[in-house]
């Protein structure tokens, strides 16, 4: 007996405090997003964020369902979690090193880690942020 068991990916997405855990599974182009169709994720320039690396791919889109989980941070730290763990995704799907170099060469952070994080506010300054001071007076 032949029991094939269909592939499935798991990779992983972060941004900032959000992380993005996406699986991939063969299918017909189903994209949700905690459980709720991508249609539905609101503002509309996170749902574009989210389909970019899709765009780069083509048509293997077309033949993967995407079921992503996403925790913490904002609503654009999130959506680029899950950019870029749909990136990292299909790039382990296909195996084709001209899909990661198109998508590196398009956004590098498609498919690495940004460390960038903001800074921690410094004593003293509790409302203002982590280097603002007071305006000098010379009179």
């Amino acid at each position: 007996m032949d029991d094939k068991k269909p592939k499935t990916i798991i990779t992983i997405g972060k941004r900032k405090r959000a992380i993005a855990r996406a699986t991939l599974k063969e299918g017909n182009g189903r994209i949700t997003i905690n459980k709720t169709p991508l249609k539905n994720v609101k503002p509309q320039l996170a749902q574009l964020k989210i389909l970019e690396p899709l765009a780069l791919a083509g048509s293997i889109k077309d033949k993967v369902d995407i079921n992503i989980n996403i925790n913490g941070g904002g609503t654009f730290g999130q959506a680029d979690a899950a950019r870029q763990a749909i990136a990292r995704g299909l790039i382990k799907w296909t195996n084709d090193k001209n899909l990661q170099k198109k998508i590196t060469n398009h956004d590098r952070t498609m498919v690495s880690y940004d460390p960038r994080r903001t800074e921690p506010r410094k004593p003293s300054r509790s409302k203002q942020g982590a280097r603002t001071k007071r305006q000098l007076s010379k009179r």
